[in-house]
């Protein structure tokens, strides 16, 4: 609920990011709504390896791969879906 306005605002620096770089198909940003079994869920927000740079200027730290079950694609992410998880298939 309180996630919506700074998740549109990384959204749109990303895509400012990606636009002024020349950015291969595999620089993708995922986001998520997930659940430690409190009240609130939280949105995370994964970053593929091609998009490092633009994760550590905003302060992101480092983490394994994760599932894609669940991942929306920020920006025009969908194409990095197939090169990034060429063994998983979208539910």
């Amino acid at each position: 609920m309180f996630a919506s306005e700074p998740l549109e605002d990384l959204t749109e620096n990303f895509c400012l990011a990606v636009e002024s770089s020349d950015a291969p198909p595999e620089m993708a940003a995922f986001y998520r709504h997930e659940s430690d079994g409190s009240l609130h869920c939280s949105v995370k927000v994964y970053f593929s390896p091609a998009a490092v740079e633009f994760a550590e200027s905003i302060g992101a730290k480092p983490c394994s791969r994760p599932s894609i079950y669940g991942l929306c694609p920020i920006a025009d992410s969908e194409q990095a879906i197939a090169l990034l998880f060429p063994e998983e298939k979208p539910s």
